[in-house]
């Protein structure tokens, strides 16, 4: 089987496949001048869409997500847009866990693991 990356750079590819499985670097949102948590969440969601549509997969084949914020007390605002986004007939195992990023300008950081096909 051959390793597929996607938008790779110089340091890291932000997705990686090997058969059937998708990982995904950890995700954070691009625009993050006066965003709230909410806010970075449906950005990063929605370049988890891409990068999975890209992988050839979509969010209702996730497995795990883990995301990190660094604020827990942020949790109800992540899961506003988590909730409207995730798909409710399939959803991930998931887990969130409090940690500091590579920047104080990110308030939400989040890590997939997905299939592509079923077998």
């Amino acid at each position: 089987m051959t390793i597929e990356r996607f938008e790779t750079g110089p340091r890291m590819s932000q997705a990686v496949a090997y058969g059937d499985m998708v990982y995904l670097a950890g995700q954070v949102a691009a625009d993050t001048v006066g965003t709230g948590v909410t806010a970075q969440t449906q950005q990063v969601l929605e370049q988890i869409d891409r990068l999975l549509k890209a992988a050839g997969t979509d969010k209702s084949r996730i497995l795990t997500a883990t995301i990190y914020l660094p604020d827990i007390a942020t949790f109800a605002e992540m899961n506003a847009a988590w909730d409207a986004w995730v798909d409710k007939q399939n959803p991930p195992a998931r887990a969130t866990v409090e940690a500091r990023l590579a920047g104080p300008e990110y308030l939400v950081e989040i890590v997939i693991v997905a299939v592509r096909s079923a077998k």
